[in-house]
């Protein structure tokens, strides 16, 4: 087993310890493949009475998915590793989604992208003082994926349609209001915590050691955000916010929105959309997937990277130039039924 990621049963857990913390837990390829197959093994094994995920490092439970690799396949005109992985990693966050045992995940510090989709489809979501969780794909071309289009369409209200396309980060109230997780527990007694359900197997001992977290900012925007974002695309969230323009809360966020790919979160809202509509992780991953998919083609994914992580010049040159230009033509091009290559959970 790869020295990335440390899996195992103790006691009565099986255990899954993301390790690159140099990489702030980034998750590649084969420890989705590892994730898979230890819920495979533990589904029927009675040794294992829940799941317990974690990492080590600092700063991140995980920040996100490896995306190099995708990088430097795709700029070469191979855009089968990509889909490939999509397609796995997907496969696995299906898999976590419908664990038949509670999985009890510990969320310190950065939990983004990929790394909602290993820590936020859990049973016991713990955060702490240090935890900031966000979607931020929209950033590099992407969209909001690993089933986090169905977390977003689950928020209260037009938080999901907000979340997805800002990127705002959530502390740890913000991010149990917006039911990306469950319980608050400072991280001092996170190891006494592991070590009675490990030994136990008991998950209620979770409840028992909850707290009330320190207050967050999401419920109080809450009405704002239902009035700025509750279009049917983009371009209507677009006119409602150029009609507000003065309060904080669109001032804030258009700042943010400024940084992403306009077709990204063209497509993010309507994913968001239909993810309520049918309230179904398979479905949600395969809309996902009809983007990602055609992503590196067809959309803003490799300008992204080559803006954020390979030249780093925060300067991507997008295929829409504003937040009114993605039509719903594109929209429509980028999340149509992919036929024989549509994903299958």
């Amino acid at each position: 087993m790869s020295d990335d990621i440390h899996i195992r049963i103790e006691g009565r857990a099986g255990r899954i310890t993301l390790n690159r913390p140099e990489a702030l837990n980034a998750i590649t390829y084969k420890m989705c493949l590892a994730i898979e197959a230890a819920l495979d093994d533990w589904t029927g094994d009675d040794r294992v009475e829940l799941v317990l995920i974690d990492a080590t490092g600092e700063r991140a439970f995980c920040a996100g998915g490896d995306i190099q690799e995708m990088y430097d396949t795709g700029m070469a005109g191979d855009f089968a590793y990509g889909r490939r992985f999509w397609a796995d990693e997907y496969r696995m966050n299906a898999k976590m989604f419908r664990f038949p045992k509670p999985v009890v995940t510990f969320l310190h510090g950065f939990t983004m992208g990929g790394g909602v989709g290993v820590g936020c489809h859990g049973s016991h979501r713990i955060v702490c003082e240090s935890s900031q969780i966000a979607m931020p794909e929209c950033g590099i071309g992407l969209v909001p994926d690993v089933g986090g289009s169905l977390l977003l369409a689950r928020a209260p209200g037009r938080l999901g349609e907000y979340l997805g396309v800002t990127a705002a980060r959530m502390g740890p109230a913000d991010a149990i209001y917006a039911e990306f997780a469950d319980y608050y527990i400072p991280e001092d007694t996170w190891q006494s915590l592991k070590d009675t359900l490990i030994e136990t197997g008991d998950w209620e001992a979770v409840d028992r050691a909850a707290e009330a977290p320190p207050q967050g900012v999401l419920n109080f925007q809450q009405d704002a955000i239902d009035r700025l974002f509750g279009g049917e695309t983009l371009r209507d969230v677009a006119t409602d916010l150029q009609n507000d323009g003065v309060s904080v809360t669109c001032r804030e966020a258009m700042k943010m929105m400024a940084r992403n790919s306009p077709l990204s979160m063209a497509c993010a809202i309507e994913l968001v959309h239909r993810a309520r509509l049918r309230d179904d992780i398979g479905h949600a991953l395969q809309n996902e997937y009809r983007f990602t998919a055609r992503s590196m083609e067809h959309g803003d994914f490799l300008e992204g990277i080559r803006a954020a992580i390979i030249d780093k010049d925060r300067n991507p040159s997008w295929k829409h130039a504003g937040l009114t230009d993605p039509s719903p033509l594109d929209v429509s091009n980028m999340l149509r039924p992919l036929g024989p290559d549509e994903l299958k959970i």
